[in-house]
């Protein structure tokens, strides 16, 4: 993990403000969602990238009636329906 040398106070309602020059590098501009994750006693914020939802990958994922679906899995139901049906 890569040390910033940000450091920033925490409000009393928890709020914790990011830095624009670390949102544009993200490109949490345009979509400001984030993943928290916590790693013993590190927290990690980590842009948010919606997976697959049968397989988990992230890449390559199509929104299908409120679910994601990646272009391998797209592929491998579309092959899957061909040979029953």
């Amino acid at each position: 993990m890569k040390s910033t040398g940000i450091v920033r106070k925490i409000d009393n309602l928890g709020r914790l403000v990011l830095p624009v020059e670390l949102r544009r590098g993200l490109g949490l501009d345009e979509d400001p969602t984030v993943e928290i994750f916590v790693e013993e006693d590190t927290i990690v914020l980590k842009k948010y990238q919606p997976a697959c939802l049968f397989c988990g990958e992230a890449k390559n994922v199509t929104p299908y009636m409120g679910r994601n679906i990646c272009a391998n899995c797209r592929a491998a139901i579309a092959e899957q329906m061909k040979q029953n049906g």
